[in-house]
């Protein structure tokens, strides 16, 4: 007799799996604490050591090195083991931070922030991958939700560490910090990292989508400083050209950083990855959110880095009672209303815009950003499971897997780079660049909701949101 079993949040964090559960998550939380203390802190940064023209640079010289990483996260995991994969993040992750603590002008910040994104690319990539390596699939969703979970506890300790120390006016003192936690979680891997076996890896290093993808993101954060107007819409061409370019390359290429299956013919991968996409294009509007609660608001930076965190706190929450559910009809509702709601959050965050608000006006800013973030957490875990489901052989599983956070860094990286384009283009007006920017990313979401569609049409998807049966 066939008896159905589903995962469940006991057995994830019971005796068998909690350790391969901290290493994974406690990963990606340093990523995510980096991420919230940086934006909470950049006008204090930037007030201190100079460039305000290179704003959305310092979350983009994170982001683009993070997607390089990324990229090679199977590869390394693959070759040299989850040990020595997991000490090189820390580490990189650790001197990045260093750098950016010494740091005495904007130039060597942005190196710092570079290397610190080598290491988080590599630490929100393996948590990932792990995944579909360390977990039986019964509990891919809840180990998905898990580590984007922390997200949310860095949305909280981010900020608040970010804030208190902004609120003294030192910035030096917090990267310090995370140089000593990542020596300290350097030592706990070395205890506790589930070992993986070391094989050779059947592809080769994907340089030229590295290049082509590197060109891209870089060229649109150049439109954040060239001259406005016929400069900044030829550059704006010229790296979303560069980005079609990488697309077509890796339909075709031998080195690939997505699997062979995204591209094939009545596969749900491609959907799965540009609906992710679609929904971490919407977080590029975080670097931005707390210097608009500041300028338009003024409000403190504690107050500002958590309007910056309300966002990441609503996808985190969501996903956790997201990934609960199994009944495949809700799960497609799910995916297919995530885009749409993140598209309607950010629509109302952009009609409640306005100079000296009301307190009732702030409660609901962050109301509507948590909103938008839902949007993300209820369809995200829902994705991940489509994807570690779709490929059969274990390096490409492991490449699909990986390429959840791939594709979500590279959205990321764009948007990140983008958002400083629009910005600059309200400006000198506070209140018209919010409006712009957070216009134009709404409407971006809202797009994504065909290709959610396509999922839910998808024999695939539907296959992995089959519960286990069990004899």
């Amino acid at each position: 007799m066939e008896t159905t079993t589903y995962g469940t949040w006991r057995e994830l964090l019971g005796r068998s799996y909690a350790p391969v559960a901290v290493v994974l998550a406690g990963g990606v939380l340093m990523e995510a604490s980096n991420v919230y203390l940086t934006t909470s802190l950049l006008p204090t940064i930037v007030g201190d050591i100079g460039g305000t023209g290179f704003y959305a640079w310092t979350m983009t010289a994170f982001l683009v090195a993070s997607v390089i990483s990324s990229m090679l996260v199977s590869r390394i995991l693959t070759t040299r083991g989850s040990l020595v994969a997991y000490l090189l993040a820390f580490g990189l992750f650790g001197l990045g931070s260093l750098i950016a603590a010494a740091s005495p002008g904007i130039g060597v910040f942005l190196a710092g922030r570079a290397v610190q994104g080598f290491g988080g690319g590599l630490l929100a990539g393996l948590g990932y991958a792990l995944i579909q390596r360390s977990l039986p699939e019964r509990l891919w969703a809840k180990g998905a939700a898990l580590v984007s979970a922390m997200w949310g506890v860095g949305n909280l300790v981010g900020p608040s560490a970010g804030g208190v120390f902004g609120q003294f006016g030192v910035w030096r003192p917090a990267f310090g910090l995370l140089v000593g936690l990542a020596a300290v979680l350097m030592v706990v891997v070395v205890r506790v990292i589930p070992r993986t076996e070391r094989a050779a890896s059947s592809s080769a290093v994907p340089g030229i989508s590295l290049v082509l993808l590197t060109a891209a993101v870089a060229m649109v954060s150049v439109a954040s400083i060239v001259p406005a107007g016929v400069a900044t819409a030829v550059v704006l061409l010229v790296g979303l050209a560069l980005g079609a370019v990488f697309v077509l390359h890796e339909r075709t290429a031998k080195a690939a950083v997505l699997p062979r299956v995204t591209f094939v013919r009545g596969t749900s991968l491609k959907w799965v990855y540009l609906t992710v996409g679609v929904l971490a294009f919407g977080i590029g509007t975080e670097a931005f959110i707390p210097l608009f609660g500041q300028e338009l608001g003024g409000l403190s930076p504690l107050l500002a880095g958590f309007l910056g965190a309300a966002l990441s706190l609503g996808w985190s929450l969501s996903q956790t009672v997201s990934a609960s559910t199994d009944r495949p009809a809700v799960v497609r509702r799910l995916i297919v209303g995530g885009p749409t709601l993140l598209a309607l959050g950010l629509a109302a965050y952009a009609v409640l815009q306005q100079s000296a608000p009301s307190a009732l006006v702030v409660v609901l800013w962050f109301l509507t950003l948590f909103a938008a973030g839902a949007g993300i957490g209820i369809a995200f875990p829902h994705l991940a499971v489509a994807a570690f489901g779709s490929v059969e052989d274990e390096e490409e599983a492991s490449k699909a897997s990986a390429g959840i956070n791939t594709v979500f860094l590279m959205a990321s990286a764009f948007s990140a780079a983008l958002a400083g384009v629009l910005v600059k283009l309200g400006e000198p007006s506070v209140l018209s660049s919010a409006r712009l920017l957070l216009y134009v990313f709404a409407v971006a979401a809202l797009a994504g909701a065909f290709p959610a569609w396509r999922i839910t049409r998808s024999r695939v998807a539907q296959r992995t949101e089959e519960p286990q049966l069990t004899r």
